[in-house]
């Protein structure tokens, strides 16, 4: 659909661009009235011009977003479109209002005024609009990522000029990191700011999670630890052996040495009554929650089906 527009656009604009110029530089209107006390060879040639560079430059636009984004993922599809937006957007603002003055050296100095004045009048869109250059040259987070930025928690569907749009995760309806099913639009000068969290971030799209599963004492935590390392590698061994691989790939990357384990690991906490087992596990963020779920209900069918060798604690306070 992109270069069936910006075709016809682009033909659009050169018409324009051709009629206006017989219009404005021959006697082709002499006869005609004048339009708002102005020669109507002046008024119509420039309002040609006009409809010439609005026309040139929606189709330039158009034609170089298809090209631009023809191979590339949405994250960077979303950037590409964000920079032409802006580029197209002052040149064809800047080729308007020449057109439409003809006059270049007053029109820049009349901009460099009226930029100065916005400068102070503008601080913070301004600022927003600085931090959003940063972000798309940085990258602290893209589109489908899931970030939290100052308060906000979400994944990110937009990044323009002046504020980030996040899809709101946890929030005031919601806990255990689900889409509350509202948005939450964030000015971009808050990056600037604030910490910015990226969940799975760094070049790897995982997080490591934990289930937490309290016991007795008299438990025994050598089969305990070791039914809690089984049903983690049975659930999700396929896939956290490719998150592994990206993880150690990301961290190769950095100067950070970290000992990476193949699967699932079982730290042991000692509480005033019960000893606390966390598994250890990578997995994407937005499974998260499913995958904790289905792990501890798996956990807890197996410590069950074992009293004889598991057991929890007297209080129920837990």
């Amino acid at each position: 659909m992109r270069r069936p527009l910006g075709l016809a656009s682009l033909a659009v604009g050169l018409l324009a661009g051709v009629a206006g110029t017989i219009a404005g530089t021959t006697d082709a209107l002499a006869n005609w009235p004048p339009i708002g006390g102005y020669p109507a060879a002046t008024v119509v040639g420039r309002t040609l011009l006009v409809v010439a560079v609005a026309g040139l430059v929606y189709g330039s636009y158009l034609l170089a977003v298809r090209v631009l984004t023809r191979a590339a993922n949405k994250r960077r599809a979303h950037n590409v479109r964000n920079l032409l937006r802006l580029a197209f957007g002052v040149v064809g603002t800047v080729a308007t209002l020449a057109v439409a003055t003809e006059n270049w050296l007053g029109l820049l100095f009349s901009l460099g005024v009226i930029g100065f004045a916005i400068t102070f009048a503008l601080q913070q869109p301004l600022l927003s609009l600085i931090a959003w250059v940063y972000i798309a040259v940085k990258q602290p987070f893209g589109v489908g990522d899931r970030v939290k930025i100052d308060d906000a928690k979400g994944d990110v569907i937009g990044v323009d000029f002046l504020v980030t749009t996040l899809w709101e995760i946890n929030g005031e309806l919601v806990t255990t990191n689900q889409p509350s099913g509202r948005v939450v639009t964030v000015p971009n000068s808050v990056v600037l700011s604030s910490n910015v969290v990226n969940f799975g971030g760094g070049g790897s799209p995982y997080v490591w999670n934990e289930v937490s599963v309290q016991v007795a004492y008299e438990t025994d935590l050598p089969f305990a630890r070791s039914v809690m390392v089984e049903e983690a590698t049975d659930l999700i061994g396929r896939d956290m052996a490719e998150g592994i691989a990206a993880y150690r790939e990301a961290l190769a990357e950095t100067p950070v040495e970290l000992e990476v384990h193949d699967g699932p690991t079982v730290n042991v906490r000692q509480e005033e009554s019960w000893v606390e087992l966390r598994v250890r596990y990578l997995t994407h963020p937005r499974r998260g929650q499913r995958v904790k779920n289905r792990l501890y209900e798996r956990i807890l069918e197996r410590f069950n089906d074992n009293p004889d060798r598991v057991a929890f604690p007297v209080s129920r306070s837990r």
